[in-house]
């Protein structure tokens, strides 16, 4: 079985040792008279810089960058400012020399300082610019195949070390030449528990990353299901973890999830899973449900070819929500939460779902399948109804559902469709605080009724109106398998992938909503209104 090392690339690091000292694998901190160590060990340092408020200025460092001038004698502002103009944010600067300790020395645009949130863009500018400048100093680095880089916790320490974890991942599993190995730190020791706060952010979002990315038949529903297992029991004792078979599956009557599964020779698993991290066992939990379609070909109403690969991470809904499970569980949330993944692919066979075909969910609503491509919401319907068994506080699903949600918003931001402005209010002020950001959307009659005007059946899988709002009607679809008062669909197939949309992401499969997942549970354990 291939289990994933989160960390193949970025070794995790919770503890530090005192400032100034080096901190690389197999060094000892032996301190200089200056406050460094005298090891001539490779290492490199990133270091921020405001952006100028006046032409004239000298450069505004950061708190670790002013100490670390006064330590040249000022000649890391005399580089900086004769080396070309002044960084503009996301931009670096490279220096060798300046201090035994710190072969390389990377300088990192930050942009303005204090910039606070911008209600325009819906995120804190401050902790987006942090994630981008580390990402791009820590890669510059690595570049220079240098083992270790300190960072500087530019006023931020969890946004800087999930710059650093996501700026360096890479899924290289498979490849026998694969980037070196970067070991990032936290440079001083001003903001350890944020650091090790966001290094297990990260490494939550570089899970869903290595599941979506890996190939379609190294991942398989059996093999998804064990690597949580795996990740779980490693880090919390308060898990269990069921990975139901397709007897199982049979036995709950879910007939639109086995319609789906029924085309491939890989049989299907329905994944749950159960964190108790509250004190009082009887709490009720937070609910996740996650599409878990791990190829998707669109069965006989086939995709084309081109592009049809990156359907391995159509799994991208289980994936962010188990690995935000695993992240909750490692952060110790005092939150019960539950996972559900139904796990199947979505295939071309004799034995494949036909367009037409009507097939009954467990809640009795027979659906008309006109597409086979609308694959997701069929198992969904089946997961959110058996969902409604854990008397939930609250239910989320999260899915890779529709091409239409990709057209809406692009990578901007997931499209959340709800009926709880409770459950909004805390998605949304979690999404600032990661940068992932999302946008509501409508949950209107109207769409209802292009799903619920049908033919053969009690609904239809697709919208009357075919592409016409593709997204609000999937979430109209799911809408008919709930009842709970406080439940959110999170279409996130436009935020599926990474091209360079986002700057601290490599290109390849994103893992996103992960850590918005990660604070919304956080706001909900901390948030003890009854609902």
């Amino acid at each position: 079985m291939l289990l994933p090392p989160l960390s193949r690339l970025v070794r995790r690091s919770l503890g530090r040792a005192p400032a100034f000292t080096c901190c690389c694998p197999g060094r000892g901190p032996a301190p200089s008279p200056r406050g460094y160590s005298s090891s001539a060990g490779r290492k490199g340092l990133v270091l921020g810089v405001y952006a100028k408020e006046k032409e004239e200025a000298v450069p505004q460092f950061t708190n670790a960058g002013e100490t670390f001038d006064r330590l040249v004698s000022g000649k890391l502002t005399e580089l900086l400012s004769i080396s070309g103009p002044p960084l503009k944010k996301g931009k670096t600067r490279l220096f060798h020399g300046l201090h035994q300790d710190f072969p390389s020395v990377v300088v990192v645009g930050l942009g303005k300082k204090a910039a606070g949130v911008n209600n325009q863009e819906n995120w804190n500018e401050d902790k987006e610019n942090i994630r981008t400048a580390v990402a791009v100093g820590c890669r510059q680095v690595q570049d220079l195949e240098v083992p270790c880089v300190e960072v500087d916790p530019c006023g931020d320490a969890q946004s800087a070390a999930e710059g650093a974890v996501l700026g360096l991942y890479e899924y290289s599993e498979l490849k026998q030449k694969k980037k070196p190995v970067v070991t990032a730190l936290l440079h001083g020791s001003d903001g350890k528990e944020a650091w090790q706060k966001g290094v297990m952010f990260a490494e939550g979002q570089n899970l869903a990353r290595y599941l979506m990315e890996a190939p379609a038949n190294y991942m398989t529903p059996m093999k998804f299901a064990e690597v949580i297992e795996q990740k779980l029991r490693s880090v919390n004792s308060n898990v269990k973890v069921h990975i139901r078979s397709k007897a199982w599956i049979e036995e709950q009557q879910m007939g639109a999830f086995l319609s789906v599964a029924k085309g491939s020779d890989e049989p299907p698993v329905f994944l749950e899973v159960h964190y108790s991290g509250s004190a009082n066992a009887n709490d009720s939990p937070l609910v996740f449900v996650g599409k878990g379609v791990t190829f998707d070909s669109g069965g006989i109403s086939l995709k084309p070819s081109s592009g049809m690969d990156a359907m391995r991470a159509d799994m991208g809904g289980a994936a962010t929500v188990c690995s935000a499970i695993v992240t909750a569980a490692t952060l110790n949330l005092p939150l019960n939460i539950i996972g559900l993944a139904p796990l199947c692919e979505n295939m071309p066979s004799s034995r494949a779902n036909k367009p037409g075909d009507v097939v009954r969910a467990k809640n009795g609503k027979t659906i008309q399948v006109d597409n086979t491509d609308a694959e997701g919401r069929l198992l969904l319907a089946d997961a959110l109804c058996y969902a409604h068994n854990f008397n939930a506080r609250a239910i989320v699903n999260a899915a890779t559902l529709t091409g239409a949600m990709d057209v809406a918003l692009g990578s901007a931001a997931t499209g959340v469709f709800t009926n709880s402005s409770w459950l909004w209010t805390h998605l949304y002020a979690a999404s600032i605080l990661t940068g992932d950001r999302v946008w509501r959307m409508p949950l209107f009659e109207h769409y209802t009724k292009q799903v619920t005007d049908c033919p053969l059946a009690d609904l239809s899988n697709v919208g009357k109106y075919s592409r016409a709002g593709g997204a609000c009607t999937a979430a109209a679809f799911l809408k008919e398998f709930v009842t709970a008062a406080n439940w959110a669909h999170l279409d996130i197939a436009g935020v599926m992938s990474n091209k360079d949309e986002v700057p601290y992401l490599r290109k390849g499969m994103a893992g996103r909503p992960t850590r918005t997942l990660v604070e919304f549970a956080t706001r909900l354990s901390q948030d003890k209104q009854s609902v």
